[in-house]
């Protein structure tokens, strides 16, 4: 189990699942994205799990960011299917991680937990503000985060989450299961990406025991450092910051509009900011981590003195 002890140095994440895949020319047009896979070519996302170790991550994130049950059952599958193949995405990262443990000791699983906008598919974990209830998003979440505990990963990642409606709905839930989690917004500027400031967004994350580490993903680079610093604040615990490459989302393709390269000479910048999960969302690929990993290695090496 990983434990808040895993983040008095930085920790190496993965990058973006699609983006593994598509870069080894998977398809992944549909509304269950890299879900889809899951049923069809499990073994085409522990390629990608594996890629993303060998690059140097220490953390794998499950292909269950898009999966839900009610988007399962709306794509054809009963809803028994539905809750096999949620779990199938921590065992197919769980055993990579165990395959790969032997030679690279300190791997982890952290289970993907996308917004309710992402089963929508239409691109609303970067609006927030679905015009559902409370009780809706719980009744959403909750099953799934059982679901995904139960099946053993070692930590939780609840990621892009644009407003702090839904987040004070997920914290709450997380608080009745025994995994750890971090929580990470998806912004624009000083703003959730549904228009609230960040600093009321990370109070709704204090006093909750789960969340080991709040941050920002799946948003421009140059908004981390800023974010990363109001989550350190606000929060007082470790934060997690895994940007685009830099780009917009265009709902009406389903695809990202990519119009940058990563910056990895800004990695530095976000661990003395107080980052300790660090690592890439859409758009960077295994080669992005190993950039990633190796600027922190040259950031940790000794300093040559005459």
């Amino acid at each position: 189990m990983f434990t808040s002890a895993e983040l008095t140095a930085p920790i190496v994440l993965d990058g973006g699942l699609s983006t593994a895949l598509e870069q080894e020319g998977v398809a992944l047009a549909g509304s269950l994205w890299t879900a889809r896979l899951l049923a069809d070519e499990p073994g085409r996302i522990a390629d990608a799990h594996r890629a993303y170790y060998r690059a140097g991550a220490r953390v794998a994130t499950t292909a269950s960011y898009q999966a839900s049950v009610e988007g399962l059952v709306a794509a054809g599958y009963d809803a028994g299917a539905a809750r096999r193949l949620i779990v199938r995405s921590i065992t197919i990262a769980t055993a990579v991680r165990d395959e790969m443990r032997q030679a690279q000791p300190g791997l982890f699983v952290a289970a993907s937990v996308g917004p309710y906008g992402a089963m929508l598919a239409d691109g609303s974990e970067y609006r927030g503000r679905y015009g559902v209830s409370q009780v809706q998003l719980r009744d959403f979440h909750g099953p799934r985060l059982e679901l995904l505990a139960q099946a053993g990963p070692d930590l939780l990642a609840v990621e892009t989450i644009p407003d702090i409606d839904e987040a004070q709905v997920i914290v709450e839930l997380l608080d009745d299961l025994d995994v750890p989690a971090w929580f990470s917004y998806s912004v624009r500027g000083a703003v959730t990406c549904a228009g609230q400031p960040l600093s009321d967004a990370f109070a709704v994350l204090t006093g909750h025991r789960s969340v080991v580490a709040a941050g920002i993903n799946c948003s421009d680079q140059a908004d981390v450092l800023g974010a990363v610093s109001t989550a350190v604040a606000v929060t007082g615990l470790p934060a997690v910051a895994y940007p685009n490459r830099g780009g917009s989302w265009i709902s009406e393709t389903g695809r990202w509009a990519y119009d940058g390269l990563l910056d990895v000479s800004l990695v530095e910048r976000w661990v003395a900011a107080g980052a300790r999960l660090v690592g890439g969302c859409c758009g960077t690929g295994p080669a992005e981590v190993a950039a990633i990993a190796q600027q922190l290695r040259s950031a940790d090496a000794p300093t040559a003195t005459a």
